[in-house]
């Protein structure tokens, strides 16, 4: 795998970690990333080609990109890291009814709605709860008043 280059944004030197999936180029950021969207065009990628990079597949820009006030609701990956080393996660997903719960998410278009069906059932509850003590421990919440 090669190493990220300059942002073909902003600049930003070996900081870009992100690419266009209609052109391939890299850029560091969400703003960085509207930016390029509104001038990416699907020659870009000729270009690319031309040059001798990469080709990537063409394809739309996701509608769900993160805005600048969602990163501060991003889970770090040294956090994420920790959901596969806790066993008490590792117990509940040991469940079959749970694991197919996660599965009809998984595979569902309309993601939002299954997920409110699915926070009635109580495993799913629970499961839910587990990963979120684990990423954000009670006393890192911001909004929980002391006891």
């Amino acid at each position: 795998m090669r190493a990220p280059g300059p942002c073909a944004e902003c600049g930003a030197g070996a900081a870009a970690r992100y690419r266009c999936p209609r052109c391939g180029s890299a850029y560091c950021s969400v703003p960085c990333c509207r930016t390029h969207r509104e001038r990416c065009s699907p020659d870009d990628a000729r270009e690319r080609e031309a040059a001798g990079q990469e080709p990537v597949p063409a394809a739309g820009f996701p509608e769900d990109i993160p805005g600048e006030e969602d990163e501060q609701d991003r889970v770090p990956e040294h956090k994420l890291r920790l959901l596969g080393e806790s066993e008490e996660l590792r117990e509940l997903l040991r469940n079959p009814h749970l694991r197919e719960l996660l599965l009809a998410l998984e595979r569902a278009r309309d993601k939002s709605s299954v997920l409110r069906r699915l926070m009635q059932e109580p495993l799913f509850v629970e499961f839910a709860d587990c990963c979120l003590g684990i990423v954000e421990p009670p006393e890192e919440k911001e909004n929980v008043l002391p006891e």
